[in-house]
């Protein structure tokens, strides 16, 4: 198994070919999306080509579902949270560090100001030693 620190970089390990939710589209359509794409995340990106922030399925449950807001009508925008990314050259620990930092499990990841993929907890945790990997674990999930 490699090690952090092997001068491995994101875009090694990271997922390409990520598509946005635009921000004015509906919780509906992003709903389709994940289920089209089998992903949990989508990045949620403006008018402006640029991202805004990052939507997962959870936020849609609690903070839209259980909310009891439409799905029809609440944007992707409107839960837009967590403007946290990396870029595709940074070092593996660099997405580590952030990702324990903002207790994320996933990262939009930028490269010539544009974004190019999404790196996961999963994929940086195949990068890891056992002792490292419990480490990281515990920054994730740790209460806030």
């Amino acid at each position: 198994m490699s090690t952090p620190g092997n001068n491995k970089r994101v875009q090694d390990v990271m997922h390409y070919g990520v598509e946005c939710i635009g921000e004015h589209d509906s919780l509906r359509k992003a709903t389709r999306m994940m289920r089209d794409l089998s992903v949990g995340a989508l990045p949620i990106c403006g008018d402006d080509d640029r991202l805004k922030g990052i939507i997962t399925d959870r936020d849609i449950v609690i903070k839209c579902c259980a909310a009891d807001k439409d799905l029809d009508s609440t944007t992707a925008g409107e839960l837009a949270h967590g403007l946290v990314w990396v870029k595709a050259d940074s070092g593996v620990e660099e997405a580590l560090e952030k990702m324990g930092r903002h207790q994320v499990k996933r990262l939009p990841v930028i490269d010539d100001k544009r974004l190019v993929g999404m790196v996961s907890e999963a994929d940086l945790a195949k990068e890891l030693p056992d002792d490292k990997l419990a480490e990281f674990v515990h920054q994730i999930y740790a209460p806030s």
